[in-house]
């Protein structure tokens, strides 16, 4: 995985009032500037990093990194990326909003809040259970978000398969996140390795 840092756009030049002294620009609300991560799905063609991430620049958003896994696709064939940024929170929406008129799929939006990675593996009839549906049930779940995905099925999609599976979740949460997970893969009757040891993977 690439970790692209990239710059801060151009800030707004300080202003000065009536009595000459300068003043550096105010954020647009009383909340200030707020760090969000915004989850995507692309499709692997040329220029489509580039047509996502003008919609944020062009709402007000101000990019820290962009993390790009050419090499994991999603259940649909997409590419996922993960954008952090910051913003006012009045424009976050807004963001959002943007991206998802622009055709961009936007899987998961919202304030930075997990401080943790868990990775764990999940076997059995993956596809024929609609994997979407389960890795949706995942980030729903409010214990943990899905970072990404690698899908191994040697014998086919229609065969038994499996997948790894990297969370973020929030510090000290890791039961939690595991507790909904056996009952999800109990759910639909898969088997969840779990980590040997806790903390991220």
């Amino acid at each position: 995985m690439t970790d692209e840092r990239t710059g801060g756009h151009s800030t707004p030049a300080p202003t000065s009032d009536s009595d000459g002294a300068s003043h550096a620009p105010t954020a647009e609300t009383d909340g200030g500037i707020q760090a969000y991560t915004v989850r995507l799905e692309l499709v692997d063609e040329p220029g489509e990093l580039l047509r996502a991430l003008q919609p944020i620049s062009e709402n007000g958003g101000n990019l820290l990194s962009i993390h790009h896994e050419r090499g994991n696709i999603t259940p649909r064939g997409h590419i996922p990326v993960e954008v952090d940024l910051e913003c006012a929170p009045a424009r976050f929406d807004d963001i959002v909003d943007a991206l998802r008129d622009a055709g961009i799929n936007v899987i998961q939006a919202g304030p930075e809040r997990y401080g943790e990675e868990l990775t764990v593996v999940l076997v059995g009839h993956l596809v024929e259970t609609d994997l979407s549906d389960t890795l949706s049930r995942v980030s729903n779940s409010g214990t943990a978000s899905v970072l990404d995905l690698s899908l191994a099925a040697p014998d086919g999609m229609e065969d038994v398969s499996s997948a790894r599976v990297r969370l973020a979740i929030d510090s000290g949460n890791q039961e939690a996140a595991l507790e909904s997970l056996r009952a999800l893969a109990e759910t639909k009757d898969l088997c969840l390795v779990e980590p040997l040891t806790g903390g991220g993977a």
